[in-house]
């Protein structure tokens, strides 16, 4: 994928009303980086659905155990989760008929990216963003995050 691919496809993806999160999370200090994402695209106004089966509730808003139970479906969802749960969640969304996935990657550990699950999406025509983060592009990026989204496009390392 391009730079332009990439910057069309985030464009797209972000563009989206109706976001779930798959992997938000109870325990801040293991890692928050879903409830991070999660706070950032429901202050820019998007539909957020939280996702984890171990969870009833989130930030006082109903948690989905997975795609196919949140009403009316999602433009598309993100993942924060071990590889192998997200190609669990890549068969959810074949079966929810979710178009966009967006697979999280950590700028140092942890990562989300499956390539059984990138074949999955590219075999289901779901489009995919394989690394990088969504805090990383958009409006309201922070310091931080300009400085990753620079420095993995300075050594390769955004998706391709």
């Amino acid at each position: 994928m391009t730079s332009t691919t990439l910057k069309a496809t985030v464009d797209d993806f972000l563009a989206q009303k109706r976001i779930a999160i798959a992997g938000v999370t109870r325990n801040q200090s293991h890692h928050p980086v879903g409830n991070l994402i999660y706070q950032r695209l429901r202050k820019a106004g998007r539909d957020v659905f939280p996702v984890n089966p171990h969870m009833q509730t989130f930030e006082g808003e109903r948690c989905y155990p997975d795609l196919k139970s949140i009403p009316g479906g999602v433009d598309g969802v993100v993942i924060i989760t071990r590889p192998e749960i997200t190609e669990r969640i890549v068969h959810d969304c074949v079966e929810a008929k979710v178009p966009r996935v967006w697979m999280h990657q950590s700028l140092g550990k942890g990562s989300s990216v499956s390539p059984q699950a990138v074949e999955d999406c590219q075999r289901h025509g779901i489009s995919v963003i394989a690394g990088a983060c969504p805090m990383m592009f958009g409006s309201g990026v922070d310091f931080g995050h300009t400085c990753m989204r620079w420095f993995l496009n300075f050594t390769g390392g955004l998706p391709a």
